[in-house]
């Protein structure tokens, strides 16, 4: 019986290699908005972060998501929708 491939991708927070499934997509959409894609199907460049507080500030704060996403830099209010829905995240995993 063969297994199932699981995608992998990398946080770009952390770095670490986590399912696909597992992680929360950013999208940079055609028009050049960053927004949050639950689906993962969003049309555009895409990012993945662990759904936890400090892979998001290390990631908006480092600039590695306007490197990931190929941009020069984030609008404000697509900074803050992200800096929000950060903010609703657990710190660290259960």
């Amino acid at each position: 019986m063969a297994r199932k491939h699981i995608p992998q991708r990398t946080c770009v927070g952390c770095r670490q290699v986590q399912a696909k499934r597992e992680m929360i997509r950013i999208v940079r959409t055609p028009e050049g908005r960053v927004e949050i894609d639950p689906t993962g199907k969003k049309s555009g460049r895409g990012a993945y972060l662990h759904p936890r507080r400090s892979c998001w500030e290390r990631a908006l704060k480092d600039g590695r998501l306007e490197y990931a996403l190929r941009m020069e830099a984030l609008r404000e209010e697509d900074r803050m929708a992200l800096v929000a829905y950060a903010s609703t995240l657990p710190e660290d995993e259960a």
